[in-house]
Parts: structure tokens; C-alpha cells; sequence
């Protein structure tokens, strides 16, 4: 505990601009489409609580910010986003109520938040390879653990791992996520030894192991140490149509994990414990400060630079997963909001409103239980209430 609160301000500073950053870009998204349809807007708030600045446009939109920077919202005229808010519409703002718009229009504004993630995902990911390059090297076996599968896969000490998974390998960090979320599934691997090809079936396991910060996370794994054929390093640089036709890629990507990761959690091939929340998100930004800022053998500066680019990975890869989380169909939540506009489209009426009010204070009620696992989940893995590693 006595750590985690002495990298208390890194701790505090990687959540709140990471999550500020996605949520923000998540709100803007429902609100740049609400206002194309005419929607009144009764305001936009970065954080939750009370606010500490708040000013109001000439649209009667109040943008505000607030104490808690966990987050943020968009609020409509007569959007019904709890329980309390169900028949309740607001005046003042310029505009329409928001049940006015079509369903149609209003489902738009629903899924303009998740896409808006989406798009700052493709963004970052753009932005980070255009940067820094194309690394490419051949990876080959440096070393078998014991016990693991790869040992009795037929895996050699310097094979040339050449697929896994159906995933060409071009660099190390390829290998882990080629075998990710393939705990138990058998996957084949394609290596070069003594100048031929041969593919070899593999089942990776599920362990526990320390994800390279500190954090001891579940991994599938096959047991191999890797490493860099000699001489086949290359750094080349990337056009800036290549970069974004990559971080489309790499976007695509990590929604297929997140969407196979959810499926895997329901049918208990994956535990909860895979699951992460804010507490989580800062204690991975405060691990990297001091895996990178914190290093004694490279300059404060390209440290600094070093730990810019992973937040910036990291923040493309939570924006993916937030926006991602807010279609699954459950009240309060942007999916859940589908799937009433679709009951209105069907039926040709709104959805009664006690029905309503019931379904959002379920959906609160299983987010807020939800919520609380993650986190307690998060707090005994940062070490608050014993060491803390990293």
C-alpha cells in the first residue's frame, strides 16, 4: 500500500487522461449526431459529481466540468438515461426532445458514441505506426519451458516460428497474441527448421504469469522463450495511407479479441478475473512510468517518449473495449437503448414507461454489481491492501 500511494500521482494522472480521452471522444460522438438531427441538449459533462466550471452556450447547452474526472456524459432534453429520468423533459435547451427524434435517428445517436471510439482507436493505432516505423524481425525458439505444451507439440530450440494461429509472424510481440484467448483450443503452428516447413498442432494453456509489468494475469501460453534471428532486424517507415490501412487493421484487431474474449467469459472458458476496470487502467499507466521514466539506463527523455507511445496504445486499446461494451444490450447502456428503439420500431409504440424505469434500474443494478467485482478484483491485484508490485 505504503507504494502504491507514494506513485500515488502517476496512479491518479494515467486514469484520468486515459479515461478522459475515451469518454470524452464517446460523448462527443452521441453529441456531434444528436445535434445533426435537432436534438436539445441539456449538457455535456467531462466527470461526474458536482461541478467546479460550468458555462452555457447559446444553444442553452450546459458544458461542465465536474469534481469526480471518471468519465463523463451527454445528457438530452427527455432522455431517459436512469430510472429517474423516465418521462421527466427538461426546458430551456434549443431543440427537440429527444423521444421527438425518429427512432431511426435516435438509434444513430446511440451507436455514434461507440463508433467515435472506434475511430479514435483507428486514429491512435495511425498515429503510433506512422511514427515509429515497421519492425520487423524472424523469431525463432530460444528456449522450451517445461511442462508446457510446446514441448510436446515437437517444438525445437531454433525453430523459426513461421504462423501461429494463422497469424504471420514478423515480430515477437506477434507470437502472444496469436495464442491469445486459444486456451484449450488446439491451433496450429507453422515453423522453418533445417531449411523446410512443417506445421505442428498445439493446445495452449491457461496460466497465471506476470504480463511483463508486475501484474499477474491469466494468459494462454504454449511455453516458449523467444527470440531474434541474427541479423534479420529491419526498421522501415510507413506511408501515411499504409499507417492507416494498419491501424484499421490493428483496430479490427482487437475488437475480434474483445468480442471473442466476451464470448469465452460467457461460456466460462476465460475466468472474470480477465476483466479490468478503472482501478486497473491507472495501476498499468503507474507501472509503465516506472518501467520507462523510471529506468536508470536511458535518458528521462527518450524514457518519457517511451511511455507516451505505450499510453497512447493502451488508450487506443481501452477505447475499443469501451466502446465495444456500451452496444451489449443492456439497459443504460448504448445497446441497451437499441433495443428499445427496436421494440418502438416493431411495435409502432414506445416502450411503456414503468417497463422502462424496471429495465434501467436492473441494468444499474447488474452494472453497479458488475462494477464493484471488477474493482475489488483490481484493488487486491495492485497490491492496496498488501505489496504492490511494479
Amino acid at each position: 500500500m505504503q507504494e502504491l500511494l507514494s506513485q500515488g500521482p502517476a496512479f491518479i494522472l494515467c486514469l484520468v487522461v486515459m479515461l478522459a480521452l475515451v469518454v470524452v471522444v464517446h460523448e462527443l460522438g452521441h453529441y456531434v449526431a444528436g445535434r445533426f438531427f435537432g436534438a436539445a441538449v441539456e449538457s455535456f459533462s467531462v466527470g461526474f459529481g458536482r461541478s467546479i466550471w460550468e458555462r452555457t452556450d447559446r444553444h442553452g447547452t450546459r458544458w461542465r466540468i465536474n469534481w469526480i474526472p471518471l468519465g463523463g456524459f451527454v445528457k438530452f432534453v427527455g432522455e431517459a438515461q436512469l430510472p429517474n429520468d423516465v418521462g421527466e423533459v427538461e426546458s430551456g435547451p434549443e431543440g427537440l426532445p429527444y423521444g421527438e427524434l425518429s427512432v431511426g435517428a435516435r438509434s444513430i445517436v446511440s451507436v455514434a458514441g461507440p463508433l467515435a471510439n472506434f475511430l479514435l482507436a483507428i486514429v491512435l493505432f495511425t498515429i503510433i505506426i506512422g511514427f515509429n516505423g515497421d519492425y520487423r524481425s524472424r523469431v525463432e525458439v530460444a528456449g522450451l519451458a517445461e511442462g508446457y505444451p510446446a514441448i510436446d507439440a515437437g517444438l525445437e530450440v531454433g525453430d523459426v516460428l513461421v504462423e501461429v494461429n494463422g497469424l504471420e509472424i514478423l515480430r515477437p510481440a506477434d507470437v502472444p497474441k496469436a495464442v491469445l484467448m486459444t486456451s484449450g483450443e488446439e491451433i496450429d503452428i507453422v515453423i522453418e527448421r533445417q531449411g523446410s516447413r512443417q506445421v505442428l498442432p498445439l493446445t495452449p494453456i491457461q496460466t497465471i504469469r506476470d504480463n511483463g509489468l508486475g501484474q499477474m494475469m491469466p494468459h494462454s501460453t504454449i511455453g516458449v522463450i523467444l527470440g531474434i534471428v541474427e541479423g534479420t532486424e529491419r526498421v522501415s517507415s510507413v506511408g501515411p495511407i499504409e499507417a492507416l490501412s494498419r491501424g484499421v487493421g490493428q483496430t479490427g484487431f482487437v475488437l475480434q479479441t474483445t468480442v471473442t474474449m466476451m464470448g469465452r467469459l460467457v461460456t466460462g472458458r476465460e475466468p472474470l478475473a480477465s476483466l479490468s476496470g478503472p482501478v486497473a487502467i491507472g495501476d498499468t499507466g503507474r507501472r509503465l512510468f516506472n518501467r520507462t521514466i523510471g529506468r536508470d539506463d536511458i535518458s528521462f527523455w527518450a524514457g518519457l517518449e517511451a511511455f507516451f507511445w505505450n499510453i497512447l496504445g493502451i488508450s487506443a486499446a481501452i477505447s475499443i473495449g469501451i466502446g465495444f461494451f456500451n452496444l451489449l444490450p443492456l439497459p443504460v447502456l448504448d445497446g441497451g437503448h437499441l433495443v428499445f428503439n427496436a421494440y418502438e420500431a416493431v411495435t409502432g409504440r414506445v416502450l411503456p414507461e414503468k417497463v422502462q424505469e424496471l429495465a434501467l434500474m436492473a441494468g444499474l443494478g447488474l452494472l453497479m454489481t458488475l462494477f464493484v467485482f471488477i474493482t475489488w478484483g483490481d484493488i487486491l491485484e495492485t497490491g492496496l491492501f498488501g505489496p504492490a508490485g511494479g
